[in-house]
């Protein structure tokens, strides 16, 4: 079964979402606040959380920064601002997504169910795009039954964008994920990297693209075929 955690200090939010939800056959674990979300954690297999972003005791800031050091599961940010630093402060910190309060209960699933399946990507050897296939293990890229070789760094960021379609990554996070905490550089490095790999697939395929999110970072997106 797979298992969802809420975490809300709403009851109204977790009863809603608990029917909802076991309606279609997920388990639900339910949170009223922060630590208890990661009292749960601890203990619990969880596959995705959504998370409220004002909680007593640890905000949902802080519970998906805690989630994406220590977990790999989609995050799902629930909140009644609407303010676009807040936004760009949830992606910052890690979430896959970000819906609004007041929400209509049946796109919140739409959308968990999405996440659900892009992150069952992440655990393959292979991720598939269309037609282009990166293979994690060999380190090849085949796009349109040909193959492609591509230098390591570039290899690793389109992989860790194409893990996670759709997911806006900060240069930060990109710097941090595909080069390290050591690096000496500065956040140009994703750009230019980003440029080469656009480059490189713009006349091969358009299976996927890279888009630019301004102000924030990149993130990647599968084209409907």
């Amino acid at each position: 079964m797979i298992n969802i955690l809420i975490a809300d200090d709403d009851y109204h939010i977790l009863e809603l979402l608990r029917h909802y939800l076991q309606a279609e056959g997920f388990g639900v674990f339910e949170a009223s606040d922060g630590k208890e979300a990661s009292a749960i954690l601890s203990k619990q297999q969880i596959h995705l959380a959504v998370v409220d972003v004002m909680m007593p005791n640890k905000d949902g800031f802080q519970l998906c920064e805690e989630i994406r050091k220590y977990y790999d599961f989609p995050v799902i940010l629930l909140t009644a601002k609407d303010q676009l630093l807040d936004k760009e402060k949830g992606f910052s910190v890690g979430t896959d997504d970000y819906m609004t309060k007041p929400f209509e209960p049946k796109e919140l699933l739409f959308r968990i169910k999405a996440l659900l399946r892009r992150y069952q990507i992440v655990n393959a050897g292979k991720i598939h795009l269309n037609d282009t296939v990166i293979d994690r293990k060999s380190y090849e890229v085949h796009c349109n039954g040909k193959l492609l070789m591509l230098p390591m760094k570039e290899f690793e960021l389109l992989s860790q964008l194409a893990s996670y379609p759709d997911r806006i990554f900060t240069r930060e996070e990109l710097i941090q994920l595909i080069w390290g905490a050591d690096f000496d550089g500065d956040d140009r490095t994703v750009d230019v990297h980003i440029k080469r790999l656009r480059g490189r697939f713009s006349d091969r395929t358009d299976d996927f693209s890279i888009k630019t999110v301004r102000g924030v970072g990149y993130k990647l997106e599968v084209n409907n075929k």
